[in-house]
Protein backbone atom coordinates (compact mmCIF):
# COMPACT_ATOMS: atom_id res chain seq x y z
CA UNK A 1 0.00 0.00 0.00
CA UNK A 2 1.50 3.38 -0.71
CA UNK A 3 2.86 5.29 2.30
CA UNK A 4 0.43 8.56 1.18
CA UNK A 5 -2.48 6.11 1.26
CA UNK A 6 -2.11 4.82 4.72
CA UNK A 7 -1.19 7.94 5.84
CA UNK A 8 -4.92 9.09 4.96
CA UNK A 9 -6.35 5.55 6.52
CA UNK A 10 -4.85 6.93 9.60
CA UNK A 11 -5.31 10.32 9.40
CA UNK A 12 -9.26 10.06 8.43
CA UNK A 13 -10.56 8.05 11.67
CA UNK A 14 -8.50 11.28 13.73
CA UNK A 15 -9.99 13.68 12.30
CA UNK A 16 -13.02 12.09 12.41
CA UNK A 17 -13.19 11.84 16.28
CA UNK A 18 -11.79 14.86 17.00
CA UNK A 19 -14.36 16.65 14.79
CA UNK A 20 -17.42 14.35 16.57
CA UNK A 21 -15.75 15.83 20.14
CA UNK A 22 -16.09 18.75 18.83
CA UNK A 23 -19.45 21.01 19.42
CA UNK A 24 -21.42 22.03 16.83
CA UNK A 25 -20.84 24.16 13.89
CA UNK A 26 -16.75 23.56 14.56
CA UNK A 27 -14.89 24.10 11.50
CA UNK A 28 -14.75 21.28 9.04
CA UNK A 29 -10.91 22.77 7.79
CA UNK A 30 -9.54 19.57 8.58
CA UNK A 31 -12.53 17.18 5.75
CA UNK A 32 -11.39 19.64 3.55
CA UNK A 33 -7.90 18.83 4.01
CA UNK A 34 -8.51 15.14 3.84
CA UNK A 35 -10.71 15.63 0.69
CA UNK A 36 -8.03 17.51 -0.69
CA UNK A 37 -5.24 15.32 -0.30
CA UNK A 38 -7.44 12.19 -1.70
CA UNK A 39 -7.86 14.43 -4.77
CA UNK A 40 -4.17 14.36 -4.74
CA UNK A 41 -4.07 10.79 -4.74
CA UNK A 42 -6.45 10.63 -7.50
CA UNK A 43 -8.88 8.72 -5.52
CA UNK A 44 -12.84 9.23 -6.36
CA UNK A 45 -16.04 9.49 -4.07
CA UNK A 46 -16.78 5.79 -3.70
CA UNK A 47 -12.93 5.54 -2.60
CA UNK A 48 -13.47 8.10 0.10
CA UNK A 49 -16.77 6.69 1.01
CA UNK A 50 -15.13 3.22 1.77
CA UNK A 51 -12.34 4.72 4.36
CA UNK A 52 -15.18 6.88 6.06
CA UNK A 53 -17.02 3.57 6.62
CA UNK A 54 -13.73 2.29 8.13
CA UNK A 55 -13.20 4.97 10.37
CA UNK A 56 -17.03 5.69 11.34
CA UNK A 57 -17.29 2.00 12.63
CA UNK A 58 -14.56 2.54 14.44
CA UNK A 59 -15.48 5.77 15.94
CA UNK A 60 -19.15 4.52 16.76
CA UNK A 61 -18.08 1.85 18.64
CA UNK A 62 -17.29 3.65 22.14
CA UNK A 63 -20.81 5.84 22.18
CA UNK A 64 -23.52 4.33 23.55
CA UNK A 65 -26.88 3.36 20.75
CA UNK A 66 -28.73 6.62 22.20
CA UNK A 67 -26.20 9.06 20.65
CA UNK A 68 -24.90 7.24 17.72
CA UNK A 69 -27.75 9.11 15.73
CA UNK A 70 -26.07 12.14 16.29
CA UNK A 71 -22.86 10.74 15.60
CA UNK A 72 -24.09 9.20 12.01
CA UNK A 73 -25.46 12.63 11.61
CA UNK A 74 -22.44 14.91 12.29
CA UNK A 75 -20.22 11.88 10.43
CA UNK A 76 -22.29 12.60 7.41
CA UNK A 77 -21.41 16.42 7.55
CA UNK A 78 -17.79 15.75 7.94
CA UNK A 79 -18.13 13.30 4.96
CA UNK A 80 -19.55 15.79 2.87
CA UNK A 81 -17.27 18.68 3.06
CA UNK A 82 -13.98 16.11 2.75
CA UNK A 83 -15.52 14.94 -0.58
CA UNK A 84 -16.49 18.47 -1.55
CA UNK A 85 -12.81 18.77 -3.36
CA UNK A 86 -13.31 15.72 -5.18
CA UNK A 87 -16.89 16.89 -6.50
CA UNK A 88 -15.29 20.07 -7.53
CA UNK A 89 -12.40 19.06 -9.62
CA UNK A 90 -15.37 16.60 -10.97
CA UNK A 91 -17.48 19.45 -11.96
CA UNK A 92 -14.02 21.30 -13.23
CA UNK A 93 -13.41 18.30 -15.44
CA UNK A 94 -16.62 18.23 -16.62
CA UNK A 95 -16.49 21.86 -17.17
CA UNK A 96 -13.24 21.38 -18.83
CA UNK A 97 -14.68 18.46 -21.05
CA UNK A 98 -17.78 20.65 -22.19
CA UNK A 99 -15.47 23.38 -22.96
CA UNK A 100 -12.96 20.69 -25.10
CA UNK A 101 -16.32 19.63 -26.37
CA UNK A 102 -17.34 23.06 -27.88
CA UNK A 103 -13.28 23.70 -28.86
CA UNK A 104 -13.54 20.61 -30.66
CA UNK A 105 -16.99 21.20 -32.74
CA UNK A 106 -15.10 24.33 -33.25
CA UNK A 107 -12.30 23.19 -34.28
CA UNK A 108 -14.76 20.77 -36.59
CA UNK A 109 -16.19 23.21 -38.11
CA UNK A 110 -13.27 25.79 -38.85
CA UNK A 111 -11.82 21.92 -40.17
CA UNK A 112 -15.19 21.90 -42.90
CA UNK A 113 -14.81 25.48 -43.53
CA UNK A 114 -10.54 25.38 -44.09
CA UNK A 115 -11.41 22.00 -46.37
CA UNK A 116 -13.95 24.23 -48.44
CA UNK A 117 -11.45 26.80 -48.85
CA UNK A 118 -8.71 24.72 -49.76
CA UNK A 119 -10.76 23.44 -52.68
CA UNK A 120 -11.82 26.76 -53.90
CA UNK A 121 -8.50 27.75 -53.45
CA UNK A 122 -7.75 24.84 -55.47
CA UNK A 123 -10.10 25.28 -58.25
CA UNK A 124 -8.72 29.65 -57.82
CA UNK A 125 -5.30 28.05 -58.49
CA UNK A 126 -6.33 25.78 -61.27
CA UNK A 127 -8.03 28.68 -63.04
CA UNK A 128 -4.81 30.79 -62.38
CA UNK A 129 -3.09 28.16 -63.82
CA UNK A 130 -5.29 27.57 -66.97
CA UNK A 131 -5.62 31.87 -67.21
CA UNK A 132 -1.54 31.96 -66.94
CA UNK A 133 -1.56 29.25 -69.72
CA UNK A 134 -3.66 30.61 -71.93
CA UNK A 135 -1.55 33.56 -71.39
CA UNK A 136 1.45 31.81 -72.48
CA UNK A 137 -0.22 30.74 -75.38
CA UNK A 138 -1.63 34.10 -76.08
CA UNK A 139 2.15 35.34 -75.91
CA UNK A 140 3.40 33.29 -78.01
CA UNK A 141 1.02 33.65 -81.00
CA UNK A 142 1.37 37.33 -80.50
CA UNK A 143 5.22 36.31 -80.33
CA UNK A 144 4.20 34.37 -84.07
CA UNK A 145 2.32 37.46 -85.21
CA UNK A 146 4.72 39.94 -84.56
CA UNK A 147 7.34 37.70 -86.20
CA UNK A 148 5.23 37.16 -89.57
CA UNK A 149 4.36 40.74 -89.09
CA UNK A 150 8.19 41.48 -89.61
CA UNK A 151 8.63 38.65 -91.98
CA UNK A 152 5.64 40.35 -94.40
CA UNK A 153 7.00 43.74 -94.01
CA UNK A 154 10.75 42.20 -95.26
CA UNK A 155 8.79 40.73 -98.09
CA UNK A 156 6.63 43.87 -98.69
CA UNK A 157 9.84 46.27 -98.99
CA UNK A 158 11.40 43.07 -101.28
CA UNK A 159 8.36 43.56 -103.34
CA UNK A 160 8.38 46.95 -103.61
CA UNK A 161 12.25 47.19 -104.54
CA UNK A 162 11.19 44.23 -107.12
CA UNK A 163 8.33 46.37 -108.29
CA UNK A 164 10.16 49.09 -108.79
CA UNK A 165 13.07 47.04 -110.43
CA UNK A 166 10.20 45.86 -112.91
CA UNK A 167 8.61 48.86 -113.60
CA UNK A 168 11.82 50.00 -114.35
CA UNK A 169 12.44 47.16 -116.41
CA UNK A 170 9.58 47.48 -118.45
CA UNK A 171 10.05 51.15 -119.28
CA UNK A 172 13.38 50.21 -120.72
CA UNK A 173 11.77 47.26 -122.61
CA UNK A 174 9.07 50.37 -123.85
CA UNK A 175 11.87 52.58 -124.76
CA UNK A 176 14.19 49.85 -126.88
CA UNK A 177 11.10 49.11 -128.62
CA UNK A 178 10.16 52.33 -129.27
CA UNK A 179 13.70 53.10 -130.58
CA UNK A 180 14.23 50.08 -132.40
CA UNK A 181 10.96 49.36 -134.09
CA UNK A 182 9.31 52.90 -134.01
CA UNK A 183 11.78 55.15 -134.67
CA UNK A 184 13.80 53.22 -136.89
CA UNK A 185 10.77 53.06 -138.92
CA UNK A 186 9.49 56.56 -138.59
CA UNK A 187 12.88 57.29 -139.86
CA UNK A 188 12.84 55.25 -143.11
CA UNK A 189 9.71 56.62 -143.62
CA UNK A 190 10.83 59.89 -143.48
CA UNK A 191 14.24 58.84 -145.79
CA UNK A 192 10.97 57.15 -148.37
CA UNK A 193 9.62 60.70 -148.34
CA UNK A 194 12.70 62.39 -149.03
CA UNK A 195 13.30 60.32 -151.93
CA UNK A 196 9.81 60.95 -153.25
CA UNK A 197 10.26 64.52 -153.26
CA UNK A 198 13.13 64.62 -155.73
CA UNK A 199 12.17 61.77 -157.84
CA UNK A 200 8.33 62.92 -158.06
CA UNK A 201 10.14 65.49 -161.44
CA UNK A 202 11.45 62.18 -162.79
CA UNK A 203 10.08 58.86 -162.84
CA UNK A 204 6.23 57.93 -162.05
CA UNK A 205 6.57 54.33 -162.20
CA UNK A 206 9.22 54.53 -159.53
CA UNK A 207 7.13 56.82 -157.67
CA UNK A 208 4.83 54.52 -157.04
CA UNK A 209 6.57 52.03 -155.88
CA UNK A 210 8.21 54.05 -152.90
CA UNK A 211 4.80 55.07 -152.31
CA UNK A 212 3.67 51.85 -151.72
CA UNK A 213 6.89 50.69 -149.39
CA UNK A 214 6.24 53.92 -147.16
CA UNK A 215 2.89 52.86 -146.77
CA UNK A 216 4.03 49.47 -145.87
CA UNK A 217 6.38 50.73 -143.09
CA UNK A 218 3.17 53.14 -141.65
CA UNK A 219 1.20 50.00 -141.53
CA UNK A 220 3.92 48.43 -140.00
CA UNK A 221 4.41 51.32 -137.55
CA UNK A 222 0.53 51.29 -136.77
CA UNK A 223 0.83 46.99 -136.22
CA UNK A 224 3.69 47.70 -133.69
CA UNK A 225 1.32 50.67 -131.88
CA UNK A 226 -1.43 48.81 -131.57
CA UNK A 227 0.70 45.58 -130.37
CA UNK A 228 2.15 48.35 -127.29
CA UNK A 229 -1.67 49.51 -126.40
CA UNK A 230 -2.65 45.44 -126.33
CA UNK A 231 -0.54 44.51 -124.02
CA UNK A 232 -0.71 47.30 -121.68
CA UNK A 233 -4.63 47.02 -121.62
CA UNK A 234 -6.41 45.06 -124.64
CA UNK A 235 -9.24 46.92 -126.33
CA UNK A 236 -11.60 43.91 -126.80
CA UNK A 237 -11.75 43.37 -122.44
CA UNK A 238 -13.77 46.52 -122.19
CA UNK A 239 -15.17 46.27 -125.60
CA UNK A 240 -16.37 42.95 -125.73
CA UNK A 241 -16.14 41.69 -122.69
CA UNK A 242 -13.83 38.86 -121.21
CA UNK A 243 -14.17 35.97 -123.30
CA UNK A 244 -13.33 37.04 -126.92
CA UNK A 245 -10.33 38.94 -125.35
CA UNK A 246 -9.11 35.53 -123.81
CA UNK A 247 -9.62 33.72 -127.12
CA UNK A 248 -7.74 36.66 -128.90
CA UNK A 249 -5.17 36.33 -126.36
CA UNK A 250 -4.52 32.82 -126.54
CA UNK A 251 -4.76 32.62 -130.07
CA UNK A 252 -2.14 34.86 -130.26
CA UNK A 253 -0.28 32.85 -127.88
CA UNK A 254 -0.12 29.78 -129.40
CA UNK A 255 0.49 31.08 -132.41
CA UNK A 256 3.59 32.54 -131.05
CA UNK A 257 4.97 29.91 -128.73
CA UNK A 258 3.28 26.78 -130.25
CA UNK A 259 2.33 25.30 -127.03
CA UNK A 260 -1.66 23.59 -127.55
CA UNK A 261 -3.97 25.76 -125.72
CA UNK A 262 -7.83 24.20 -124.42
CA UNK A 263 -9.89 26.92 -123.20
CA UNK A 264 -13.17 26.81 -121.49
CA UNK A 265 -14.86 29.45 -120.51
CA UNK A 266 -19.07 29.30 -118.82
CA UNK A 267 -20.90 32.05 -120.61
CA UNK A 268 -21.80 34.02 -117.23
CA UNK A 269 -18.10 35.10 -116.26
CA UNK A 270 -19.36 37.73 -118.36
CA UNK A 271 -21.92 38.78 -115.10
CA UNK A 272 -18.41 39.68 -113.24
CA UNK A 273 -17.79 43.56 -112.77
CA UNK A 274 -14.94 45.05 -114.65
CA UNK A 275 -12.31 44.68 -112.10
CA UNK A 276 -12.87 41.16 -111.42
CA UNK A 277 -12.62 40.43 -115.35
CA UNK A 278 -9.51 42.11 -115.48
CA UNK A 279 -8.03 40.38 -112.97
CA UNK A 280 -8.91 37.20 -114.61
CA UNK A 281 -7.43 38.63 -117.76
CA UNK A 282 -4.18 39.41 -116.19
CA UNK A 283 -3.49 36.29 -114.15
CA UNK A 284 -4.19 34.27 -117.74
CA UNK A 285 -1.90 36.39 -119.11
CA UNK A 286 0.79 36.20 -116.35
CA UNK A 287 0.40 32.50 -116.31
CA UNK A 288 0.79 31.65 -119.89
CA UNK A 289 3.81 34.07 -119.71
CA UNK A 290 5.27 32.32 -116.77
CA UNK A 291 4.61 29.08 -119.00
CA UNK A 292 6.42 29.89 -122.38
CA UNK A 293 9.28 31.57 -120.58
CA UNK A 294 10.18 28.56 -117.82
CA UNK A 295 7.59 25.48 -118.28
CA UNK A 296 8.96 24.29 -121.64
CA UNK A 297 5.25 22.45 -121.76
CA UNK A 298 3.67 21.53 -124.75
CA UNK A 299 0.42 21.94 -123.72
CA UNK A 300 -2.25 23.58 -121.60
CA UNK A 301 -5.59 23.49 -120.02
CA UNK A 302 -7.29 26.64 -119.01
CA UNK A 303 -10.88 26.22 -117.59
CA UNK A 304 -13.19 28.80 -115.97
CA UNK A 305 -15.98 27.47 -114.45
CA UNK A 306 -19.02 28.23 -111.75
CA UNK A 307 -18.45 26.43 -108.36
CA UNK A 308 -21.17 26.91 -105.73
CA UNK A 309 -21.36 30.29 -105.36
CA UNK A 310 -17.53 31.19 -106.73
CA UNK A 311 -15.80 31.12 -109.94
CA UNK A 312 -12.62 29.30 -110.39
CA UNK A 313 -10.38 29.34 -112.61
CA UNK A 314 -7.85 26.58 -113.33
CA UNK A 315 -4.66 26.73 -115.54
CA UNK A 316 -2.51 23.55 -115.61
CA UNK A 317 0.27 22.92 -117.78
CA UNK A 318 2.41 19.66 -118.67
CA UNK A 319 5.55 21.35 -117.90
CA UNK A 320 8.62 21.12 -115.81
CA UNK A 321 7.68 21.71 -112.04
CA UNK A 322 9.46 23.63 -109.55
CA UNK A 323 9.43 24.58 -105.80
CA UNK A 324 7.12 26.81 -104.86
CA UNK A 325 8.06 27.66 -101.16
CA UNK A 326 11.25 28.49 -102.36
CA UNK A 327 10.03 30.36 -105.23
CA UNK A 328 8.29 32.90 -102.92
CA UNK A 329 10.70 33.15 -100.60
CA UNK A 330 13.32 33.55 -103.26
CA UNK A 331 14.51 37.65 -103.38
CA UNK A 332 14.83 37.53 -106.88
CA UNK A 333 12.43 39.51 -109.47
CA UNK A 334 11.02 35.81 -111.12
CA UNK A 335 8.76 35.70 -107.97
CA UNK A 336 6.68 38.72 -108.97
CA UNK A 337 4.54 37.50 -110.87
CA UNK A 338 3.82 34.58 -108.44
CA UNK A 339 3.08 37.61 -106.21
CA UNK A 340 1.04 39.54 -108.43
CA UNK A 341 -1.04 37.18 -109.07
CA UNK A 342 -1.77 35.91 -105.36
CA UNK A 343 -1.98 40.13 -105.08
CA UNK A 344 -4.55 40.88 -107.87
CA UNK A 345 -6.71 38.07 -106.21
CA UNK A 346 -7.16 39.11 -102.88
CA UNK A 347 -8.17 42.59 -103.88
CA UNK A 348 -11.29 41.17 -104.83
CA UNK A 349 -11.49 38.59 -101.53
CA UNK A 350 -10.18 35.67 -103.67
CA UNK A 351 -8.04 33.43 -102.88
CA UNK A 352 -5.16 32.02 -104.98
CA UNK A 353 -3.09 28.73 -104.69
CA UNK A 354 -0.53 27.08 -106.87
CA UNK A 355 1.02 23.56 -106.81
CA UNK A 356 3.63 21.89 -108.56
CA UNK A 357 5.04 18.38 -108.62
CA UNK A 358 7.72 16.57 -110.20
CA UNK A 359 5.81 14.45 -113.38
CA UNK A 360 2.82 16.61 -113.00
CA UNK A 361 3.43 20.19 -114.25
CA UNK A 362 1.86 23.04 -112.51
CA UNK A 363 -1.54 24.13 -111.46
CA UNK A 364 -2.37 27.71 -111.14
CA UNK A 365 -6.02 27.98 -109.42
CA UNK A 366 -7.80 31.11 -108.38
CA UNK A 367 -11.16 31.32 -106.82
CA UNK A 368 -13.01 34.66 -106.44
CA UNK A 369 -17.11 35.42 -105.26
CA UNK A 370 -19.42 35.54 -107.88
CA UNK A 371 -21.89 38.31 -107.20
CA UNK A 372 -23.61 39.63 -111.08
CA UNK A 373 -23.60 42.71 -112.24
CA UNK A 374 -26.63 44.77 -112.20
CA UNK A 375 -26.73 45.36 -116.11
CA UNK A 376 -27.56 42.74 -118.70
CA UNK A 377 -24.76 41.35 -120.44
CA UNK A 378 -24.15 41.24 -124.30
CA UNK A 379 -27.16 39.02 -125.30
CA UNK A 380 -24.36 37.34 -127.92
CA UNK A 381 -21.98 36.69 -124.85
CA UNK A 382 -24.47 35.19 -122.68
CA UNK A 383 -26.20 32.53 -124.88
CA UNK A 384 -23.57 29.65 -124.53
CA UNK A 385 -20.66 28.22 -122.93
CA UNK A 386 -17.54 29.05 -125.08
CA UNK A 387 -14.60 26.34 -126.03
CA UNK A 388 -11.69 26.99 -127.50
CA UNK A 389 -9.13 24.47 -128.99
CA UNK A 390 -5.85 25.51 -130.88
CA UNK A 391 -2.74 23.35 -131.87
Amino acid sequence: MKPKLTGLLQEYPAALRHHLTQKSGASLEAARSLGRAAVSMGLETLDVARIHEHALLEVVSSYSPGARNGVFRRAGFFFAETITPIEKTHRTAREANDRLSRLNESLRQRAVALAASNRQLKKEIIQRQAVEEALRKSERHYSELLQQSREMQEQLRHLSHQLLSAQEEERKTISRELHDEIAQTLTGINVQLGSLKTAAAHDIKDLQTKITNTQRLVEKSVKIVHKFARELRPSVLDDLGLIPALHSFVKSFSKRTHIGIRLRIFAGVEQLDGAKRTMLYRVAQESLTNVARHARATQVEMCIEKVSDTVRMKIKDNGKSFSVEQMLRAKKNNRLGLLGMRERIEMVGGHFSIESAPGQGTTVEAQIPFRARARKVTQRLGRRQKGLNLP
